[in-house]
C-alpha cells in the first residue's frame, strides 16, 4: 500500500508538469492568436488610417475645386452684371447718332423759316427731313402696320370707337386709323388705335 501512494504521489508532479507544459503551450497559443489578432488589428487599422487620409485628401481637392468654380460665378456674375448696365446704358446710343443729321435738318429748316416766305420750299424740305427720318427709322428695324381695310385683331389694334360700316363688307374691319401702329424687327410696339365698322 505503501507502494502504492509512493507510486501515485511521483505520478502526480509529473502530471503537474504536463498541466504546466500545456498551460505553458495554451499560453503561448493564446500570445500567438491575440499577436496575430493585433497584427490584424494594427493591418486594419493602417489600412483604415490610409484610407482616411486618401479621403481626406480628396476632400481638400473637391473643396478647393469647389471654391475656385464658386469664385469664378461670382466674378462671372459681377461681370455680366456690368455688361448688363453698360449695355442698357448705351442701348439707345446707336439709334441716336443715327437720328442727329435729322436734328441738324430740322435745325437749318427752322433757320430758313426766317429767311424765306416761299412756303413751297418749306413743305418741301420738310417733307424730305420726315423721309429721312422714316428711312433711318426703317434702317433700324422700325415698320408701319397696314391697318385700314383689315379685320379687326385686337393683338394688333386698339379700337377707340366703332361706327356704322359703310357697307356690309366693311362690318368688324378697321375703317379708319387716328395713330399708325409700329412694328420693331416684327414685334408690335404700339398698336394702332383704330376705328372699326359695327
Amino acid at each position: 500500500m505503501l507502494k502504492k501512494k509512493k507510486d501515485s504521489s511521483e505520478e502526480q508532479p509529473v502530471d503537474a508538469g504536463q498541466n504546466n507544459a500545456h498551460d505553458t503551450i495554451a499560453e503561448e497559443i493564446e500570445q500567438v492568436n491575440q499577436s496575430r489578432q493585433n497584427h490584424k488589428n494594427d493591418t486594419q487599422d493602417f489600412e483604415v488610417s490610409e484610407e482616411l487620409e486618401k479621403l481626406k485628401a480628396e476632400n481638400v481637392e473637391a473643396n478647393n475645386k469647389y471654391l475656385r468654380l464658386y469664385a469664378e460665378f461670382d466674378n462671372y456674375k459681377r461681370r455680366t452684371s456690368k455688361e448688363r448696365v453698360d449695355l442698357l446704358q448705351t442701348a439707345g446710343k446707336d439709334v441716336v447718332v443715327s437720328l442727329l443729321p435729322v436734328l441738324d435738318d430740322f435745325e437749318r429748316a427752322l433757320k430758313s423759316l426766317d429767311k424765306t416766305d416761299d412756303t413751297s420750299s418749306i413743305r418741301e424740305g420738310i417733307y424730305l427731313i420726315y423721309q429721312k427720318l422714316k428711312n433711318t427709322l426703317q434702317q433700324k428695324g422700325l415698320k408701319e402696320m397696314q391697318a385700314i381695310g383689315e379685320t379687326f385683331d385686337a393683338d394688333l389694334h386698339e379700337a377707340i370707337t366703332n361706327i356704322p360700316a359703310p357697307s356690309e363688307d366693311l362690318k368688324g374691319k378697321v375703317i379708319d386709323e387716328a395713330e399708325k401702329g409700329y412694328y420693331l424687327n416684327d414685334k408690335v410696339i404700339r398698336f394702332a388705335k383704330v376705328i372699326v365698322g359695327a
